[in-house]
């Protein structure tokens, strides 16, 4: 009998309704597909994208070169060198993150003492010549102070969950 069956089934291509069936059922549902360039998900505040160095809001820097953020990576991707100035305060002179080694995941952010390096909700970034990767100590300080807004706003709605 299962013989008999199995024949029915392919001859009339049983297997090929059962996927057309699908195909039907899920033809008139509505889309969700999204138009990406033109049309973005919603991200969380605490998304973590492309490095920024933020300043004080009288314009110093906000790093004290204490390097718990090097310390920390498990990727070994930021490299910091700092030296002591006229005034007595350690800042640095050399902050380098290398984006190709640089695995997200938080850790340097979570670690600074005085919210000086952060993780910006931005992912639209790509390299084209060879060095670009890496990412120096002004080109942080240019993001962190291009989206300093962002990043006080997404720190302001996260601060409750901290």
């Amino acid at each position: 009998m299962d013989r008999v069956r199995s024949f029915i089934k392919t001859f009339l291509l049983w297997e090929l309704w059962q996927g057309l069936s699908v195909t039907l059922r899920s033809f008139f549902l509505p889309k969700v597909t999204l138009n990406y360039p033109e049309e973005k998900a919603p991200q969380s505040v605490r998304f973590r994208g492309l490095h920024a160095l933020r300043r004080y809001p009288n314009g110093e820097e906000r790093c004290i070169a204490c390097k718990l953020c090097e310390a920390v990576c498990p990727a070994l991707a930021i490299t910091i060198e700092s030296e002591v100035g006229e005034d007595g305060t350690r800042r640095t002179t050399r902050y380098d993150i290398d984006l190709f080694k640089c695995i997200y995941c938080g850790f340097c952010e979570e670690a600074c003492p005085v919210d000086a390096i952060v993780e910006t909700r931005i992912h639209e970034y790509h390299m084209e010549a060879a060095g670009e990767n890496i990412m120096t100590k002004d080109k942080l300080l240019a993001i962190g102070d291009k989206f300093e807004a962002m990043i006080s706003a997404d720190k302001a709605a996260d601060a409750s969950y901290k």
